[in-house]
């Protein structure tokens, strides 16, 4: 898994377009073969991390609507009820975020090696 992480960092120093940096994963991926005994092996070894990585994306992706006033479907609805200055909305969206953050990656990391998938 460092390895990958380590990989991300330099694609993503390179400033490569989406699609490049798409296209060297996958054939890293790919050619990552070479290195394995089996498939078997393969996959359990470097899936497991790929997957990860989506699924990090995944869960901060249902974080993210309520930081703008139009982040997701029913925010313009609330936003538009003018309850909540756009200022204070963008800042306690900062807020939120963070103590999301905090919670998903910080406390559910800790959780995730309590539970043995880390």
């Amino acid at each position: 898994m460092s390895m990958i992480c380590s990989f991300l960092q330099v694609v993503g120093g390179l400033g490569l377009s989406w699609q490049m940096s798409f296209g060297i994963l996958v054939l890293l991926y790919f050619y990552s073969h070479y290195f394995f005994a089996s498939g078997a092996a393969h996959i359990g070894a470097m899936f497991t991390a790929f997957l990860s990585g989506a699924l990090v994306l995944s869960f901060l992706s249902n974080l993210m609507g309520g930081i703008t006033h139009y982040g997701i479907g029913s925010a313009p609805v609330f936003y538009g009820a003018g309850y909540v200055p756009l200022a204070k909305w963008w800042g306690y969206g900062f807020l939120i975020s963070v103590v999301n953050i905090i919670i998903w990656l910080g406390v559910g990391g800790i959780w995730w090696k309590a539970i043995g998938l880390w």
